[in-house]
């Protein structure tokens, strides 16, 4: 299901200057927010009632649900500025939270109108925490009214707020992300896009631009095409994509360049901020903001020399393994396991697309990924001393590093780092058959895999934490940080008697942060792209066909099975999907195979190319 979305390493980019160009709001609050302000105190007191035995279960319902579309039409300014406070006190997911104090953390619950849209919708609400959690919303949402009146908004940040609350309707809202009792997300994403187009129609100063009006109109077509569309499970969302969401994300970035905006903040969506990049496009997500190396230093002498490092078992102690024994393109850069390693590897398809390595988390960069791999006794079983020591006695390699690093740089720790992360890099993966469909630039797909993708971004709730684009664990709109999930995997699923994996995941991971027990068998969620070549699957291993897979999660995992898991954050409830529905995610699945051939690895991508 969903971890806390912890955006503090992004909410420093939100400390901007005042550019010259504001918003026209008068003095005082902008009235979006003071309506959330007074939904937030209406719910106060249809929570109280509810207690009090005045009010019904029905109304207290209604009450969140006014109070979560009047945040929906805020949210592109407080999500905007004020992330981790938004995260924490408006719109956190349900879960308890690990709050990170010095070295250690302590487990605390959850607030917001996620939280609130899961108890009201209970078998049985309680009404105590209702009222607890609403009376917690409303003053937080007080608290911060004076800052939202205080600040100006300079027109290129507006611009740019307004694109980002465009990559939540389908990634987060149309999923059920965020309401994950009512599922609400058709009629919140309806009064997202009505705010985005009120916002952007006060923007005077732009309407002078052909893309302003031509934006307008997309954005009421966009709304209008949600009105009568009630049937959560029902709704076509990749043709909505395809229809309305495209065209919108398309404009705004045409309206920040005719209009000559700078980029506000430096998010990775997109190398060019002002550019015409899609959601499921290949430079959607810039690669160099998730590494240490650079889009000015990668070049395809590097990537060439990084293939060479990759395929080279001689840098490992025992001179047999390479960093293809275990990503081996054919299985798509993975092994194959079959249970003579601890953990199954993971694909490096698209594995630059992270801010944490490794099923527990450990590391950080995608250096300090190989760097546990160079050191661990049992994989290379080596250091960087003896590694370079190797590189500098061979002269094809003293060649290949002059001629990649334009002779400024010495054979050395760094270098090699950048030569394997160069390539690494370049294993990008968002051509598949449903990519192009996606962006519009093909009608073929399969009509099974076109249900299949409603499914797992709908119903079957896939998409919850298998986030879009990456479809992994990388949450958007900032797409800076993972999360883990509890799934309660069974350590032999074809067992009589099944007992859960022994791997304790996050939990031991090293971190002392992290040690708690909210991330026992906590594993980081992997990208599902490519999933028909990278069997088996999960961190074990343990299954073997997409079919097991689909069925594990309609089951409930863990706890559907029968198996004692705490804190599981997949929902134990069966999701209840046909046969014919299973098939259709599996062929879902099997659309987004895009793996290069390994004949022409040597022809994998450098900066975009």
């Amino acid at each position: 299901m969903k971890r806390m979305l912890l955006f503090l390493p992004v909410a420093v980019l939100f400390i901007l200057a005042p550019a010259a160009r504001t918003l026209p709001y008068a003095q005082g609050e902008p009235a979006a927010y003071a309506g959330f302000v007074d939904r937030a105190a209406a719910l106060v007191n249809t929570a109280a009632a509810y207690r009090a035995g005045t009010a019904t279960a029905a109304e207290l319902r209604a009450a969140v649900g006014e109070a979560r579309r009047a945040y929906k039409r805020t949210a592109w300014l407080t999500e905007f500025y004020y992330p981790s406070f938004a995260t924490k006190h408006f719109n956190g997911a349900p879960l308890l939270k690990a709050e990170k104090y010095g070295t250690h953390s302590t487990v605390e619950p959850p607030e917001g109108l996620q939280v609130l849209d899961e108890l009201a919708y209970a078998d049985a609400p309680n009404a105590q925490q209702l009222l607890t959690l609403a009376r917690q919303l409303h003053n937080q949402a007080v608290l911060l009214a004076a800052e939202v009146a205080a600040r100006p908004y300079p027109l290129d940040e507006v611009v740019e707020a307004l694109r980002t609350e465009l990559v939540r309707i389908p990634t987060l809202y149309l999923t059920g992300f965020d309401t994950p009792g009512s599922l609400a997300g058709i009629s919140e994403s309806r009064a997202s896009l009505q705010a985005l187009a009120g916002v952007l129609a006060e923007q005077q100063q732009l309407d002078v631009w052909p893309a302003h009006a031509a934006v307008l109109s997309q954005l009421t077509a966009a709304a209008a095409a949600l009105e009568h569309a009630t049937d959560f499970a029902a709704f076509d969302r990749l043709a909505f994509q395809r229809d309305h969401l495209n065209g919108i994300y398309r404009g705004l970035g045409e309206l920040q360049r005719q209009a000559g905006l700078p980029a506000a903040v430096r998010f990775p969506t997109g190398r060019d901020p002002r550019g015409q990049t899609l959601l499921y496009a290949d430079d959607f997500l810039d690669p160099y903001a998730y590494t240490e190396l650079t889009a000015g230093e990668d070049n395809p002498a590097l990537r060439a020399l990084g293939r060479e490092l990759f395929y080279d078992a001689g840098l490992s102690r025992s001179g047999t393994l390479s960093c293809a024994s275990c990503h081996q393109p054919e299985r798509g850069f993975t092994d194959g396991a079959d249970g003579t390693r601890a953990r199954n590897a993971p694909t490096l398809m698209n594995a630059v697309y992270a801010d944490r390595y490794f099923y527990d988390l450990r590391a950080f960069s995608l250096e300090q990924q190989a760097e546990h791999v160079i050191y661990d006794h049992g994989e290379f079983d080596t250091d960087y001393a003896g590694i370079v020591e190797k590189l500098r006695a061979d002269d094809a390699y003293r060649h290949r590093f002059r001629v990649a690093f334009r002779d400024r740089r010495p054979i050395d720790h760094a270098t090699f780092s950048a030569a394997l992360a160069s390539y690494v890099l370049s294993l990008r993966s968002f051509n598949s058959p449903f990519d192009r469909y996606a962006r519009g630039e093909t009608d073929d797909l399969d009509p099974a895999a076109q249900v299949g993708y409603n499914l797992f971004m709908g119903k079957a709730a896939c998409g919850t934490c298998h986030f879009a684009p990456t479809f992994a664990g990388l949450v958007p709109p900032a797409f800076a940080e993972n999360e883990s999930e509890i799934l309660g995997v069974p350590a032999d699923p074809h067992a009589w008697t099944k007992t859960l994996d022994p791997d304790r995941g996050r939990a031991a991971g090293g971190l002392a942060h992290e040690a708690v027990w909210i991330y026992e068998r906590s594993f980081k969620t992997p990208t599902v792209r490519n999933a028909a070549v990278t069997a088996p699957y999960f961190h074990n291993g343990a299954y073997h066909s997409l079919d097991l897979v689909v069925d594990f999660y309609d089951r409930g995992g863990g706890e559907g099975l029968g198996l004692a898991v705490s804190n599981q954050t997949l929902p134990p409830d069966p999701l209840q999907l046909s046969g014919e529905e299973k098939q259709a995610l599996v062929a879902f699945l099997e659309a987004l195979t895009d793996v290069p051939d390994p004949a022409g690895l040597s022809e994998t991508r450098v900066n975009g190319k």
